[in-house]
This record gives structure tokens, sequence and C-alpha cells, in this order.
């Protein structure tokens, strides 16, 4: 990996070696040291209590602004933005990427609305993947790493489903959304133009992880430059199905702490 900033990167402003020890906890860090580690929510992180539960709000909100769920009820998302998912589901009912970019603030309204309904009501639809809380820990203590969201969820939605599963603490730096892009391989892009600027920094594509459940998670890796850790633990892919994609680690799951931690130290 190439250090040629190194020297040039820890030089900079009192206020960006502050908040590079803010996101670290360790005034020694280096910039060319630090990973940022972009994390994928559903299936990585975060899953609803029962396969689709995602569609107890989803599916009213696309009927109420645009009359109609289209195709959703029978839609594989796995990986994909959730503007992509409205214009997927909604293309069998001629309703085209315009039309949803021309209502997309009463769209994104809606959906939070339908969420807050659905998430509100005592049922608890959403619970933290197992591991998830203890791998956050043991990455926050760690001072060569920091964490972001890179999710397709829209943004208020992820917050939302960070707060609820408990797991809002451990995410320092902004990160990217699937309000900002119909495809996904754009996202790690725009999250590390945002982390660079909050840092002061000028961090490389491969001081980047994707970590994710999808193979959409890979693409989207690759498309950047980052490097990329494949979890096994959604619904849809198998371990193996990943491993076609070439990931630069494959784990079954977040379960065992001092594992996840070794492969991350590895990529």
């Amino acid at each position: 990996m190439t250090r040629r900033h190194g020297d040039t990167a820890t030089r900079g402003t009192k206020t960006k070696k502050e908040e590079l020890r803010r996101v670290s906890a360790s005034p020694n860090l280096r910039v060319p040291e630090l990973r940022v580690l972009l994390w994928d929510l559903d299936g990585t992180l975060v899953r609803g209590k029962r396969f689709g539960a995602f569609k107890d709000y989803t599916v009213p909100m696309l009927e109420k602004v645009f009359g109609t769920a289209g195709s959703l009820h029978g839609l594989v998302v796995s990986g994909m933005t959730d503007l992509q998912i409205v214009e997927e589901a909604l293309r069998p009912a001629g309703i085209t990427r315009e039309h949803i970019n021309s209502r997309r603030d009463e769209l994104l309204q809606c959906y939070m609305d339908e969420m807050k309904r659905a998430t509100g009501n005592g049922q608890q639809i959403l619970e933290a993947m197992p591991g998830a809380r203890e791998v956050l820990q043991a990455v926050n203590k760690d001072p060569r790493y920091a964490s972001a969201l890179l999710t397709g969820n829209i943004e208020p939605a992820a917050q939302l489903k960070i707060e609820i599963t408990g797991l809002a603490e451990f995410f320092p730096l902004p990160g990217a959304f699937g309000n900002e892009s119909f495809d996904r391989r754009d996202l790690p892009a725009i999250a590390a133009q945002r982390i660079n600027k909050h840092l002061g920094a000028q961090l490389q594509p491969e001081q980047f992880i994707v970590i994710g459940d999808t193979p959409n998670d890979i693409a989207c890796a690759r498309h950047f430059g980052a490097r990329v850790l494949a979890v096994a633990s959604g619904r849809v892919h198998s371990a193996d199905e990943l491993r076609v994609h070439e990931p630069d680690a494959l784990l079954d799951d977040l379960l065992d702490v001092e594992l996840a931690m070794r492969t991350l130290d590895g990529i």
C-alpha cells in the first residue's frame, strides 16, 4: 500500500489533528494508517425479525405516493439502494425514473412516516445481527479503524434503524445512503468524499473496507477501488455464492469477534 502522502497528511492544521484523535482515539495515528470501515446495514448489522419485514412500510408507502406497489411484493431486493428498489418495483406499472425523481421529497417523507408507524407499534420488527454490537465495540476500541455507514437505505431510515437496534454510537464518520443514487456502485465515492472533507485528509480508495452481505456490496467496493469483506449473514446469499465474486475476505457471520478483527487486520 502506498505511503506517499504520509508526510504531508500529518502536517495539517490543529483542527484536523484533533479530529483524527477523536475518530481514532489515538494521538499518534498517521493518516495513511487509518482504515475506514464502510458498513452495510441490512443483513450485515441489522435485520428484520422476519424475512420481508421491510415491506410492512415500503408497500403502503408506494401505494400512497404512486397508487401501486408494482412488483415489490415478489421482488428480491438484497443489495439494492432504496431508489433502485422503487424503480424496479414500479417499472412494470410504467412509472419512470423521471417520475420517481419528480416526487422524491414526497416519497422520502411518506417512507419515514410509514416506517415509524411500522416500527413504533411495539412489535420490534428490527434487531441487531448476532455479534454486530460486539464487533463494532472491538472496532471502536482499535485506533486503526473508524466506521461509517454505506447502505442502500435512505439516510433517515438508516439512522432510525441504528437507533432502534442500539448501534448508533459506533459511526463517527459521515457515510452514503440509498437516497443518493439509483446505483449502489456510486456510494463509496460519495462516502469517501465526505469523509475526506470531514477529516481534512486525502484517504486513498484502498484505505476503505466495504463490509456487506451481497454481491452488490462487493461490486461497489471494486468499482471504487476499496477492499471488501463479505459476510454471509444475510438471508439471500450463501458463502459459496459470495465467494464467486472474490471478496478480499469472507466470514460466515460476525459471531467470532477475534476472528473478525484478525480478518480485518489481514485485508
